[in-house]
């Protein structure tokens, strides 16, 4: 199976990369700064040359977009919009486009696109689309535009012969590097990982095994499209969450920080607190309505393993598990 990752470079690109690579499939990257032999150049923007690795491929798995990992100024809006919006339009266009098109179009899109609630979970279902939630900052509601407008692109492309699949994820958990696990893991182990703002919160996770498995999963079940939520079945509180971290890495107890503190630290590291503030109660409804089942469903057992794998390679001087483990059935 020939499979095209645009943006494939970051931490989810790397974790499906090494994945569908160890399962025999032809991945190819698309990217800005090629420097691999898989990986072809592309500007997110425009038609080119690298159409070329479309025309022909079984499944595209389009990740890009400008990282939201930066302080939400208007600019950084603005291009986290037109990052996502224009690449999946060039998308689009290459595949309508295509003489022989993939059969699988998987858009990233995110579980940002619910609203900040505590009552009750969000499915595709029933779940509640955020931007007009009562006290909480104006520009949350950007991001909510932002996740419509991402998938809406998706949905507007001419692709007939193809099907669209859009992926509302959670946070993928895996050790490498620069990842979301790894910076919660650095601040428990310096002892600052208690709750934020009281950690009510709830806090959408899943653990990457799970995720390239879903997406596999997805690959094989032609009677799939639309949105789907890729995230554990088992959301929980921050409080419950960083707890659990804490116990993954042996660390007894973790300071606890105000709103304003959150504010600080998220300015000294050059980001939002939009992603440690606000509740995403996400769980899979339309995955586990058609069998899929969790390796890691949980996340104290979760935590457990990436902590693991952390610690075993980086007393082998390594910075994370590179390799993957073979990926067994999604249904029983």
């Amino acid at each position: 199976m020939k499979v095209v990752i645009p943006g494939g470079t970051g931490q989810v690109g790397a974790v499906l990369d090494r994945a569908l690579t160890a399962a025999g499939h032809d991945v190819v990257i698309l990217t800005r700064r090629p420097v691999r032999e898989r990986e072809v150049y592309w500007d997110g923007e425009s038609t080119g040359p690298w159409t070329r690795e479309i025309d022909g491929s079984d499944v595209v798995i389009n990740l890009a977009g400008r990282t939201v990992s930066c302080r939400y100024t208007p600019a950084n809006l603005r291009a986290m919009m037109d990052s996502r919006v224009r690449s999946t339009q060039a998308v689009g266009r290459a595949i309508a486009d295509a003489v022989r098109p993939p059969r699988l179009w998987l858009q990233m899109s995110t579980a940002t696109i619910y609203a900040h609630r505590y009552d009750a979970a969000n499915d595709e279902a029933t779940g509640v689309i955020g931007g007009a939630e009562a006290g909480v900052p104006a520009y949350w509601g950007y991001s909510v535009e932002i996740a419509k407008a991402w998938e809406q692109a998706q949905q507007q492309a001419d692709t007939p012969h193809t099907r669209k699949v859009a992926l509302r994820s959670a946070m993928v958990m895996s050790p490498d590097r620069g990842g979301v696990f790894d910076v919660m893991s650095w601040m428990v182990r310096l002892g600052l990982g208690g709750a934020v703002a009281g950690g009510a919160q709830y806090v959408s996770w899943i653990h990457e095994y799970d995720f390239v498995r879903a997406v596999q999963f997805l690959v094989d079940r032609d009677d799939i499209s639309g949105p789907v939520n890729l995230a554990a079945p088992a959301p929980l509180p921050h409080r419950a969450f960083m707890r659990a971290l804490r116990g993954a890495w042996r660390v007894p107890a973790g300071l606890p920080a105000t709103k304003g503190m959150a504010e600080l630290g998220a300015f000294v590291l050059r980001t939002d607190t939009e992603l440690l503030l606000k509740s995403r109660r996400v769980v899979p409804g339309r995955l586990l309505g058609a069998g899929f089942t969790f390796d890691h469903g949980e996340w104290p057992d979760a935590a457990r393993d990436l902590a693991e794998r952390r610690r075993r390679h980086e007393g082998r001087g390594m910075g994370a598990d590179p390799g993957p483990r073979p990926v067994r059935p999604s249904v029983r």
